[in-house]
């Protein structure tokens, strides 16, 4: 980890920039919010392949599905909570019940959206999205896997929702890092406790098992960037590694990571476990770090999440 701070979306622009260079086939749709979503970056380097459908998101689906229908691989953009929310009913029965190769991206999830409050709070798109048949999930970790995620998703076929924060926030991978959908990967090796991780939220578990190393737990820190299809493998010799697991995400804890994880581990590796993630509510309009740290989803809330599930293995 370099300490370089970057925003996940101004790197999905980046590879939507190289798209465009490289494969005539990528079109992008934007519901008037380019310049957020950084599918500007695309509109400057192939105007012609660039639909700007203005404040109408369930339309730019159906447009993408159509495009899609015709041979192409369309990439539709917008905040969280117009993705999953808004455009649901279209995304059900134009993308992933035809099995449509949409790739569904959305920015500003999370509380650490910040000012623009709950209405903008996307924390239940992952649960929404993991829910529908045939589509893919995708919650990259940081700049630099949202870029690699993009290029990937641009060869994978099918249907598929990516999710990514608005702010900056530290790197962990390498810059030329590859990605491989429905692959996890182990951050930080460790025997007493396992931490799965999805999003912004990898970073603040590496910072929670640094804490636990000062009092003596060994944490494993794992990088769950594909919530759906989830690694089970990765999951369960994890879970038979350390017999305790604690999942984290900037989402509720009712459909998201957590669940998916309880679901693997109910049926082939029952062991203690708990979630951090939002407590079945709302956000609120706030900074950042204050509404990070409000709604339980810090460092040390982490670690004290581990060794309570620890006591209880005990």
């Amino acid at each position: 980890m370099s300490g370089e701070k970057l925003a996940q979306r101004s790197y999905y622009g980046k590879a939507l920039a190289k798209l465009a260079e490289t494969n005539p086939d990528v079109v992008v749709l934007d519901a008037d919010l380019a310049g957020s979503t950084k599918t500007s970056n695309f509109q400057a380097a192939a105007p012609e392949r660039f639909v700007q459908v203005g404040i109408a998101e369930s339309n730019m689906i159906g447009v993408a599905a159509g495009m899609a229908a015709s041979g192409k691989i369309a990439f539709a953009s917008t905040f969280g909570v117009f993705a999953s929310g808004r455009c649901w009913e279209q995304i059900r029965m134009a993308v992933a019940y035809p099995k449509l190769n949409v790739k569904v991206v959305a920015t500003h999830c999370g509380l650490s959206v910040g000012p623009d409050g709950a209405t903008h709070q996307a924390l239940e798109d992952i649960a929404i999205m993991r829910s529908l048949p045939n589509m893919t999930v995708v919650v990259p970790c940081d700049a630099y896997e949202a870029y690699a995620a993009t290029l990937a998703l641009a060869e994978h076929e099918g249907p598929a929702y990516m999710r990514m924060g608005r702010s900056e926030f530290p790197v962990i991978k390498d810059k030329d890092c590859k990605f491989q959908i429905g692959k996890a990967d182990v951050i930080r090796e460790g025997k007493d406790v396992s931490i799965i991780a999805c999003g912004q939220m990898v970073q603040t578990s590496l910072e929670a098992a640094e804490l636990l190393e000062k009092e003596g737990i060994s944490a494993e820190v794992i990088n769950m960037a594909t919530v759906k299809p989830l690694d089970t493998e990765a999951v369960i010799a994890t879970a038979r590694k350390t017999g305790a697991v604690v999942t984290v995400e900037e989402h509720s804890i009712i459909g998201g990571l957590g669940s998916a994880v309880a679901e693997c581990l109910s049926e082939n590796c029952p062991v203690h476990m708990g979630r951090v993630g939002t407590m079945d509510t709302f956000g609120e309009s706030g900074e950042a770090e204050e509404l990070l740290a409000k709604y339980g989803l810090t460092a040390r809330n982490i670690a004290d999440k581990a060794k309570e599930t620890i006591n209880r293995r005990s």
